[in-house]
């Protein structure tokens, strides 16, 4: 990848690869793989720093998109330029100005990738700018079709085994994996003004916005996490077959996918749903259990 040479914007997002909840391209996958998933996850973290305002201190990151510094903050014009160098990754005649984009174009030739998903991922953010509530469960699925499954459909486009019902599986997993961030990122989210859990739910467990706020879960707060924790463990389930036709090796990195986030979950129980005394992660033996047992079960 381009980021090799020490080009520092593009370093510093990938850098956070360490930290997700799941695997992003474990060594195991061949060499054009890890390169091809590397590539998607740097524009999805790029993206994501963008709409939460996480990008490092300094601007060198608008300036690689072509905007200028009084432009560095405004998150919704940092989209836009990010919207138009990504256009230049899908244009023969045009070279991407970020090195993670000029990074993607090898990715999306070799797999015939659309611009679709990518559109969506901005889409997703420019959304986060927008809309700081969700009123019912049906909308935040809305948002998790924007913000996560467009990356399990890229997966699968790069190892060559989209079909109908591996989509269909695959956004149950990414789904459930982004309603679990969502929990475990209760404080941090209503810190930047957003709140991710159905407002109705909310109401059904009597959990107001002062309660989020407070520095531990009472009782109201940690049934609602509970209750919200099923769904995406009912989620991973239904979308935990796609190990079923998957080949050898992406079959390993779906089973850690599957079981990263049943991991998560189970941190979040093994901490008595209390996500408001800090974000619960799950332990690397506990990534490791889940993952194989994912594996064994084949679901």
């Amino acid at each position: 990848m381009l980021s090799a040479a020490g080009d520092r914007p593009a370093d510093a997002v990938l850098a956070k690869a360490a930290h997700e909840n799941f695997p992003v391209a474990p060594r195991f996958l061949p060499r054009a793989w890890r390169d091809d998933l590397m590539a998607v996850y740097g524009f999805a973290r790029l993206v994501d720093d963008i709409g939460d305002g996480d990008l490092p201190p300094g601007g060198a990151d608008a300036a690689l998109l072509g905007l200028d510094a009084a432009r560095a903050g405004d998150r919704l014009a940092l989209l836009d330029a990010l919207e138009t160098d990504l256009r230049r990754v899908f244009d023969t005649r045009a070279d991407p100005y970020h090195p993670l984009l000029r990074g993607l174009v090898p990715t999306v030739r070799r797999a015939g990738l659309t611009p679709d998903p990518f559109l969506a991922l901005i889409e997703a953010n420019r959304l986060d700018q927008r809309v700081h509530r969700y009123a019912t469960f049906e909308e935040l699925l809305g948002y998790c079709e924007l913000s996560a499954n467009p990356v399990g459909r890229l997966v699968l486009a790069i190892t060559g085994t989209a079909s109908p019902a591996a989509v269909g599986r695959s956004d149950a997993v990414c789904t459930a994996l982004q309603i679990i961030e969502h929990l475990q990122d209760v404080a941090e989210d209503l810190a930047a003004g957003r709140i991710y859990l159905p407002a109705d739910a909310m109401r059904r467990f009597r959990v107001t916005e002062a309660d989020l706020a407070a520095p531990t879960a009472n009782a109201s707060v940690r049934t609602l996490v509970a209750h919200l924790t099923d769904r995406a463990r009912r989620l991973l389930d239904e979308g935990a077959p796609l190990l079923g036709d998957a080949p050898g090796r992406l079959r390993l990195l779906l089973a850690g996918f599957v079981g990263g986030g049943r991991a998560a979950a189970q941190a979040i129980a093994d901490a008595g749903y209390d996500v408001l005394a800090g974000p619960p992660r799950a332990t690397r033996g506990g990534l490791l259990y889940a993952a194989a047992t994912t594996l064994l079960k084949g679901s």
